[in-house]
């Protein structure tokens, strides 16, 4: 959580490290992703516990969460946000080689799982059921397309003439399966779709 933090305050010094570095894809899965997605979710799952959600259309009241729907949708965000990353990494492979430059899986996973850190943060603020779900995933987007920004020329190193291109087509992998996802677990939450848990004990 350091490193996310410190990415969002002092994002030039963090991506140098990150660039001399070169983690691999375990080392950012196990000491960075990882234990985002855990913390992150964990403190969000208790606040949501703890207040409930926010309910109803023009009149909102608050609403308890059943422990069940709640493991769902935890668990759905986990999946997902793991699919996001290892997906989009490969997704950030194919697109870098549609510009002639080809980048190691590990560079790729590296760029957007550093970048996606805070993003994943923002899920605690998706607790709090008095901040509309979209603002809160609004804000972790907006920092995640700023880190990958200032990473780009740094980790991936594209062409000058090619860099605008990589980035505005990266930021698309960055907002719409995230944007997908959290549609998904937001459904999910409001018990919309996965009302029986398929998958766990009852």
């Amino acid at each position: 959580m350091l490193r996310a933090l410190l990415l969002i305050f002092d994002p030039g010094n963090s991506w140098e490290r990150i660039e001399t570095a070169k983690p691999s894809v375990a080392r950012v899965s196990f000491m960075y992703v990882l234990p985002i997605l855990v913390v992150s979710l964990a403190a969000e799952g208790w606040l949501i516990a703890r207040f409930g959600i926010q309910s109803g259309g023009v009149v909102r009241r608050s609403m308890l969460v059943s422990k069940e729907v709640l493991v769902r949708y935890e668990v759905a965000q986990f999946v997902l946000g793991l699919l996001i990353c290892f997906g989009g990494a490969w997704l950030i492979q194919k697109l870098s080689e549609s510009f002639h430059r080809k980048h190691p899986y590990r560079e790729c996973f590296a760029i957007l799982g550093y970048s996606l850190g805070p993003y994943f943060l923002c899920r605690i603020l998706d607790g709090w059921p008095e901040l509309n779900t979209w603002v809160a995933w609004a804000i972790g987007a907006v920092l995640a397309l700023s880190l990958f920004y200032r990473g780009l020329p740094r980790v991936l190193r594209p062409d000058p003439s090619n860099a605008l291109g990589v980035y505005l087509m990266s930021a698309l992998i960055i907002l719409v399966p995230p944007g997908l996802a959290h549609f998904v677990a937001t459904l999910i939450l409001d018990e919309k779709i996965l009302h029986a848990a398929y998958f766990l004990p009852s």
